[in-house]
């Protein structure tokens, strides 16, 4: 029998971050009371460097063990893979969640901010799924609530140029930060809260990303399936961006983007543009970043990027050896 109240799992998927794990459970004690019918489950993505360990000892020691525990996996087969493994043996049990809460271990919840998810979605039934505002320590809002990529978007995107992005301001990934509820495309899996329904629905997460572009992807086919998407700003969560995968980190020196990222764009081009206008997608970017490159050389204070990013895209989207995901 189910309970009356509303239920909700928080899903944290850690990989050699046990430190901002438990700083982020601690951002939850006051969220997640068992009265309220929130709990958080930990997947450690076979860390193999005692954050298993460190995790329950956490746990245990300030004590949360009422809500909060740990569930060990056999490898780090990503984002998606960590996540699922929680969701899938949740909504398997005699009383599988009305929400779950994807939430990165590298965000710090503010007061309310479980509180005004849940109760946003309550309030709305027809509404999917709905991602919070996220923001810099300070409160600087970061941009979390995005439009899909297209072919124009990349070529902006690739260009990095003021007056294409004026001419294509509807087609730009990431607008201005909205500042009242509003739908969008896709929000940031950093914190994001789906409806039982639409798993049930479109299935899980796709585990053919290792990450980045997971939550593109479910976003976009929970729109497909008439399940829309919502931002929720009331909703604010601190995100230290990049520290869980190192890959985004915006004060660090720019590190080679890894295969993954660009494996993970390619699956998601093909799988919803389809071949031809994935090629165009891919030319879009690499004429507007090369643009942008010898635009740069002019400058007496250039950028910072990515080392190696045409050479790396290049490679991984248009040689013919390439094998297709």
């Amino acid at each position: 029998m189910r309970r009356n109240d509303t239920s909700t799992l928080i899903v944290i998927v850690n990989y050699r971050t046990s430190e901002l794990t438990l700083d982020c459970l601690r951002s939850l004690e006051a969220e997640v009371a068992p009265a309220r019918g929130v709990r958080v489950v930990v997947t450690d993505n076979g860390s193999g460097d005692g954050s298993v360990g460190r995790l329950i000892v956490g746990i245990l020691r300030y004590g949360w063990s009422d809500w909060a525990s740990v569930q060990p996996l056999p490898r780090n087969g990503g984002f998606a893979y960590g996540n699922n493994a929680a969701i899938s043996r949740a909504l398997e049990s005699d009383e599988p969640p009305d929400f779950v809460i994807l939430l990165n271990p590298d965000t710090v919840a503010r007061p309310g901010s479980i509180r005004a998810l849940i109760e946003f979605m309550s309030a709305h039934p027809e509404i999917g799924l709905a991602g919070s505002r996220l923001e810099d320590p300070d409160g600087t809002p970061q941009r979390s609530a995005f439009r899909f990529p297209s072919i124009l978007s990349e070529l902006d995107g690739g260009m990095r140029l003021g007056v294409v992005s004026r001419l294509l301001a509807g087609r730009v990934i990431a607008p201005p930060v909205p500042v009242e509820p509003c739908e969008v495309d896709w929000v940031a899996g950093a914190s994001l809260i789906v409806r039982r329904e639409v798993f049930e629905q479109i299935g899980l997460l796709d585990e053919g990303y290792f990450m980045y572009f997971e939550e593109v992807d479910f976003c976009r086919r929970a729109r497909l399936a008439g399940r829309p998407c919502w931002y929720v700003p009331d909703s604010r969560v601190v995100h230290l961006v990049g520290q869980s995968s190192g890959v985004t980190d915006r004060k660090a020196v720019p590190r080679r983007r890894p295969a993954y990222w660009f494996e993970a764009r390619r699956r998601y081009f093909l799988s919803h543009l389809g071949r031809a206008r994935t090629v165009l997608a891919d030319l879009a970017w690499s004429a507007g970043y090369a643009s942008y490159l010898l635009r740069r050389r002019f400058r007496s204070t250039p950028e910072a990027e990515p080392p190696h990013l045409l050479r790396d895209f290049l490679r991984h989207n248009f040689l013919p050896t390439r094998a297709t995901r």
